[in-house]
């Protein structure tokens, strides 16, 4: 990860009153990252798993009580003030930029922005279609990235420091017929997160797209179908955390995923069109 000295500082002056975090000091620097999408699933475990590795979090989520709860928790278990709640619905694309100030000013910084906000609605058959959960999906899986990503993206090409992080999935390296709209929503965050690399990396901020297979949270239970290779939230977590330390730009999990999407992203289409997953 960047030094605290080379990430997007604020001055002390800056913070507002709603700053409580224990304090760093120059022997123990903290490291600041903020989680949208925070308040269960894998967006809940890399919450803790970050506190628990000394980052100061912001916690981002619509479930206020969930969010609440989960900031307590992670505070008690480190013995300190290390996460702070902020109650967002990313489709309130128009709060996201002085949320955003509020919660970098409320850190004293910034140094990792992870987005983790996402939908996935059953597709209740290959001869379904439902524009209305294709919209949602499109709209919290994509357009809440980068109604979030962009402004940090610009904070961090300015700063020449930090470390953003998307949650894409396997679903989105090619269009099959089970639920296009999740797919869609997906293979748009590919190559949104793509493109932000393309751009920043020469100003010294790493990109990382996550793209998980099955992990065992609410949404899966919620999946129509089998779920081959299911791994616990934590397992997801570690790769996660392991990749940003080695500020990798792109990585499956678990790995074995990346050999079985290459396999499937080399189908020939005259054959990838009759099958039915």
């Amino acid at each position: 990860m960047s030094d605290s000295s080379k990430s997007f500082d604020k001055t002390p002056s800056a913070r507002t009153s709603q700053d409580k975090l224990a304090p760093a000091t120059p022997l123990n620097p903290r490291h600041r990252a903020i989680v949208v999408g925070a308040s269960v699933g894998m967006g809940a475990a890399l919450s803790k798993k970050l506190a628990k590795e000394g980052y100061a979090v912001a916690l981002v989520a619509r479930q206020k009580d969930k969010l609440n709860t989960l900031c307590a928790e992670i505070n008690q278990s480190v013995g300190e003030t290390r996460a702070l709640a902020y109650p967002h619905d990313v489709t309130n694309y128009k709060e996201v930029p002085g949320l955003l100030q509020k919660i970098v000013a409320d850190l004293g910084g910034l140094d990792a922005f992870i987005f983790m906000a996402g939908i996935n609605y059953p597709p209740g058959g290959n001869d379904k279609y439902n524009f209305e959960n294709d919209r949602q999906m499109v709209e919290i899986n994509l357009i809440g990235a980068m109604a979030w990503l962009n402004p940090v993206a610009e904070m961090f090409q300015s700063a020449k420091a930090g470390q953003i992080v998307g949650i894409g999935s396997v679903a989105g390296d090619r269009g099959r017929v089970g639920n296009p709209g999740y797919n869609t929503s997906k293979a748009g965050v590919h190559t949104y997160l793509e493109a932000l690399r393309n751009r920043l990396t020469r100003h010294g901020v790493n990109v990382l797209t996550v793209k998980p297979g099955f992990v065992k949270t609410e949404m899966l239970k919620a999946a129509v179908g089998p779920t081959p290779f299911a791994i616990p939230v934590e397992k997801a977590v570690d790769d996660i955390y392991k990749a940003m330390q080695k500020r990798k730009q792109s990585i499956y999990t678990p790995f074995f995923w990346g050999y079985i999407m290459f396999v499937i992203r080399h189908i020939p289409s005259f054959v990838f069109r009759r099958l039915s997953f």
